[in-house]
């Protein structure tokens, strides 16, 4: 079980199936992106 993190809000974007128990990070979310475009 993996997931997909925000460093923007530290909130979880996504889950997914994987072997090992993953944490990966990325840029922004979808939240934070429509945020900070307006």
């Amino acid at each position: 079980m993996g997931e997909i993190i925000c460093q923007t809000c530290d909130n979880t974007i996504e889950h997914f199936e994987d072997e090992k128990v993953t944490k990966l990070y990325s840029n922004k979310c979808p939240n934070c992106s429509s945020k900070n475009d307006k």
